[in-house]
């Protein structure tokens, strides 16, 4: 049975580490993944070691994106310990901090999932996920003539897989 407990002692795990550059796939050129978006390189990575902005042209190697992601997940992590103050489990901490890695620490902190995390409301928490749906003010859960939209159907599909991954945590936490 799974326990929650201070986030302080929690490290995302190196199962969602591999979950992550899974997901995120590897692009040694800056692509936009989405339109509107902005560039990323490496593993999603939008920034560089120095803090400016990825820029289309810019390469890396493999080596260098697995460091670049693991400095970007430290300081996410970092940004989120000091914004949630409910206790999590472990599965529910790596699912936030997938979710920070895409959406930035600001954006998650703000987000309806700290909120209900800390208020102890967990399964609202995993709700939320859902409400992560839109690309430049496009509903990418949009369907075209009943088909998944080819524009940002991604987007959509790792919110539900977030919030069904943490209401299934949710039954081993009862």
């Amino acid at each position: 049975m799974m326990k929650r407990t201070s986030i302080a002692a929690l490290a995302l795990s190196a199962a969602a580490l591999v979950g992550i550059i899974s997901e995120e796939g590897f692009t040694e050129n800056a692509v936009i993944p989405v339109k509107n978006d902005r560039p990323t390189v490496g593993f999603g990575s939008t920034f560089r070691e120095d803090g400016t902005p990825v820029r289309m042209g810019d390469t890396i190697t493999p080596g260098q994106a697995v460091k670049r992601t693991l400095t970007h997940i430290n300081k996410d992590e970092q940004g989120l310990k000091r914004c949630v103050t409910g206790p999590m489990s472990q599965v529910e901490y790596d699912i936030l901090v997938n979710f920070s890695y895409q959406y930035g620490v600001r954006r998650t902190c703000e987000s309806d999932m700290v909120l209900n995390t800390n208020a102890g409301d967990y399964e609202a928490a995993c709700r939320a996920y859902t409400q992560y749906r839109r690309v430049d003010k496009y509903d990418c859960s949009t369907l075209i003539n009943g088909k998944p939209n080819k524009r940002c159907w991604g987007v959509w599909t790792r919110s539900l897989e977030r919030r069904d991954k943490c209401l299934a945590a949710q039954k081993g936490l009862q």
